[in-house]
């Protein structure tokens, strides 16, 4: 969605932008196009090879112009200096590379181990989950983060299964819920939602994103804009409160809205659209792994 994108964050000369999540710098790249000559962009990325592919494709047309770190965009107030930033951009999910290499174990379509870890430095796995957590635990995880019906089945089916041999690969955990939830010509596979809900607790992803909001407000300057692109409804919920909250002119004590118990204080955002912004056609007939994304934009009052 980079014309998208462009337009919610309105780069210029001058300019000063972060994007947290820049994977192959596609959208970094037309941000310092479109902020020439003197825009300039912070980058990061938890993935250390994305990190080095955007310094090397970003280096030749814009040295000079960026500052590029391995990291979790949630520690971007960490290091990028508070209210300097005019635009913050976090493309949220995984990567199309990371999906397409399957030594990576984000894809239940090509076998390679049960990894799934952004970051490879950290020691959690998807087969660490997999392995040791108890049935209850792991239903949890595909109901909370994946929404699967049949989550306490496939887990009992899981910790069954193990005991007998440890789960090492993708294609082991794809078969198992394959064979207990037959396809019978649906469109999705079966674990789909059981990979999703896998990778979102290996990576702690709706926990950065929650920190990384903070992150993000904590860098805009007055004016600024926060453009977020999720890709499921779990992301696009997170983002959904976080605007309400921040937008609101009042506060309230507890977690219950009570009309009569609500604090007049001034809203730290405002939504620039209340709709989701969507992918084009053109855009949806060449990548179809766009077909669930949504922008959401807000900017900081």
């Amino acid at each position: 969605m980079a014309a998208e994108v462009l337009d919610a964050l309105k780069p210029r000369p001058t300019g000063r932008y972060a994007d947290g999540t820049l994977g192959g710098a596609g959208h970094a790249g037309r941000i310092l196009a479109a902020s020439s000559p003197t825009g300039w962009l912070y980058g990061c990325d938890r993935d250390g090879v994305a990190v080095e592919n955007a310094q090397a494709r970003l280096n030749a047309p814009f040295a000079g112009r960026f500052e590029i770190r391995r990291g979790n965009f949630s520690e971007l107030a960490e290091w990028i200096p508070a209210e300097s930033c005019d635009g913050v951009l976090l493309d949220l999910g995984v990567s199309s590379p990371q999906l397409d290499e399957a030594e990576r174990g984000f894809s239940f379509q090509q076998d390679g181990p049960l990894d799934m870890r952004m970051d490879d430095r950290q020691p959690l796995t998807a087969a660490d989950l997999v392995n040791q957590e108890s049935a209850e635990s792991l239903a949890k995880i595909f109901w909370e983060l994946g929404d699967e019906r049949d989550s306490r089945r496939f887990a009992k089916a899981i910790v069954h299964d193990r005991a007998l041999q440890k789960f090492a690969t993708t294609r082991q955990l794809a078969e198992l819920i394959e064979r207990l939830a037959p396809r019978q010509g649906r469109k999705a596979h079966p674990a789909t939602k059981v990979f999703q809900a896998l990778r979102i607790a290996v990576n702690d992803e709706i926990g950065s994103l929650r920190r990384g909001l903070d992150a993000a407000v904590a860098i805009l300057k007055p004016g600024g804009r926060l453009a977020v692109i999720t890709f499921h409804s779990l992301e696009d919920r997170v983002v959904k409160e976080f605007g309400r909250e921040k937008s609101r002119d009042y506060t309230f004590p507890g977690a219950v809205d009570v009309p009569e118990l609500r604090q007049p204080r001034i809203p730290e955002l405002k939504w620039v659209s209340r709709k989701a912004i969507l992918p084009g056609e053109t855009e949806l007939a060449e990548n179809p792994r766009s077909r669930s994304a949504q922008l959401r934009v807000l900017e900081k009052i």
